[in-house]
C-alpha cells in the first residue's frame, strides 16, 4: 500500500505530514513516560521483524495480486500503540529513503494509511478490549487467551487495512486524480485489501501466539493470564531476531512477482488485464515538490527497489533484506535510548 508521489499533490501530502507528525509528537511524549527496560530490544527485534516481513509478497489466489505484512497490528500487540507507531515510522522512512519503497513526498500519507490505522485504531478499537473482554471465558485461561488473541489479530488487521485502502482513495481524490473515479477506485481497493487482511490476521496471530507461549508478558493486555512463559526474555528475542534474518534474506526471495494491491488496482497484472486503465508510466501528479522529493530518493536510495543497482542479481534483495532489517533495528533502538536519554535529563532538571 506504499503510495508513490505522484498519487498526491503537494497540498495534500503537506496535510498528511501535519496529522502523522503531530501522532509522532505524541507518541514521543508518550514513550518518554515508559519504564520498560524491554522496550529497546523488544523495539530493535520487532520492527527488523516487520521490515522483512514486509519483504515477502504473497499471492492472492484467482486476482493476480499479491500483498504483504503491514505490521501495525503486530507491533502495537507487542509494544503498545505509541511504540508501534514509532516503528513503522522508522520502517517506512527507511524504506523510502534508502530503498525507493514509496514516495518521499507521500511519506506523511503512507505512515498514516498503514502505520496510525493498525497502531492506534487496531490496538484501541479491537485489540485492548478483546483481551480485557470475558470471550472464550469457559475455555480455560490458556485456551481463551489465545483465543482471543486470534480473533482480535484478524480482525484487526481486516478493520486496519480497510481504513487505509479507504484512505488512499480519499487522498488520490482530493489531489485531482481524475483519472480515477472514487467509486470504482474504492470497488478494486476495499476487497482486494480484505483479502490481504485476512492473510495479515493470519500471519499476525501466529507470531503473536508464539509470543503468547514463549513469552506472555510481552504482549499488551494478555500478559496477566498467569501462563508461565517457556522460554527465557533473550531465547524469545533471539528466535524473532533469527526469524527476521531468515525473511528478509532467504524467504523474500520467494515473494510473489504479482503486483500488490495498490498497483494492482491501479495497473492491473499484464496476465490478467488492467484495472483503472492507467498507463504505470504516464499518471498522476506532476509537481515541483514531487520532482525534488524523486530527487533526493535518487541521491540516498543505495539499493532501490531491494536490489543492486543496475542489477537483476537476487543477492541484491537478499543483502536488502539483511541491511534493511539491521538498519530498521538500529534506528528503532536509538529512539527508545533517545526517549530515556530525555526522561533522564527532565529528572535531573526536576531535582
Amino acid at each position: 500500500m506504499h503510495m508513490a508521489d505522484a498519487l498526491v499533490a503537494p497540498a495534500a501530502a503537506a496535510a498528511m505530514y501535519a496529522v502523522s507528525g503531530a501522532a509522532i509528537g505524541i507518541s514521543i511524549k508518550t514513550l518518554r513516560k515508559d519504564e520498560s527496560a524491554q522496550k529497546l530490544p523488544m523495539m530493535a527485534v520487532t520492527s527488523a521483524l516487520v521490515f522483512a516481513g514486509q519483504m515477502v509478497n504473497y499471492t492472492i489466489p484467482g486476482t493476480g495480486s499479491s500483498g504483504h505484512l503491514c505490521g501495525g497490528m503486530l507491533l502495537s500487540a507487542l509494544l503498545g500503540p505509541q511504540a508501534g507507531f514509532l516503528s513503522m515510522v522508522v520502517i517506512l522512512a527507511i524504506q523510502s529513503l534508502f530503498f525507493a519503497d514509496g514516495g518521499l513526498l507521500a511519506l506523511g500519507a503512507n505512515c498514516w494509511n498503514m502505520a496510525f490505522y493498525g497502531c492506534f485504531v487496531g490496538y484501541y478499537v479491537l485489540w485492548r478490549p478483546i483481551q480485557r473482554s470475558g470471550l472464550f471465558s469457559g475455555m480455560g485461561t490458556a485456551a481463551a487467551g489465545r483465543m482471543k488473541i486470534i480473533l482480535a489479530s484478524i480482525l484487526g488487521c481486516v478493520l486496519t487495512l480497510q481504513l487505509g485502502a479507504f484512505s488512499v482513495v480519499l487522498e488520490t481524490t482530493v489531489s485531482g486524480i481524475t483519472e480515477l473515479p472514487f467509486g470504482a477506485f474504492c470497488g478494486m481497493m476495499l476487497p482486494i485489501h480484505l483479502a490481504i487482511g485476512l492473510v495479515e490476521g493470519l500471519i499476525t496471530a501466529a507470531v503473536l501466539l508464539f509470543v503468547y507461549e514463549a513469552r506472555p508478558e510481552l504482549l499488551m493486555e494478555a500478559g496477566s493470564s498467569g501462563q508461565e512463559g517457556r522460554c527465557s526474555l533473550k531465547a524469545t528475542l533471539a528466535v524473532l531476531a533469527v526469524t527476521a534474518l531468515v525473511v528478509g534474506g532467504g524467504l523474500s526471495l520467494a515473494a510473489s512477482a504479482n503486483p500488490d494491491g495498490l498497483e494492482w488496482s491501479l495497473f492491473g497484472n499484464a496476465e490478467t488485464g488492467g484495472n483503472m486503465g492507467l498507463d504505470e508510466d504516464d499518471f498522476g501528479v506532476s509537481s515541483a515538490a514531487a520532482d525534488a522529493a524523486a530527487s533526493i530518493q535518487e541521491k540516498t536510495a543505495f539499493l532501490p527497489d531491494y536490489a543492486f543497482q543496475q542489477s537483476d542479481s537476487p543477492v541484491g534483495t537478499s543483502v536488502s533484506g539483511v541491511v534493511g532489517s539491521a538498519l530498521v533495528a538500529a534506528f528503532a533502538a536509538l529512539i527508545c535510548l533517545a526517549g530515556g536519554f530525555f526522561r533522564r535529563k527532565s529528572r535531573t532538571g526536576a531535582e
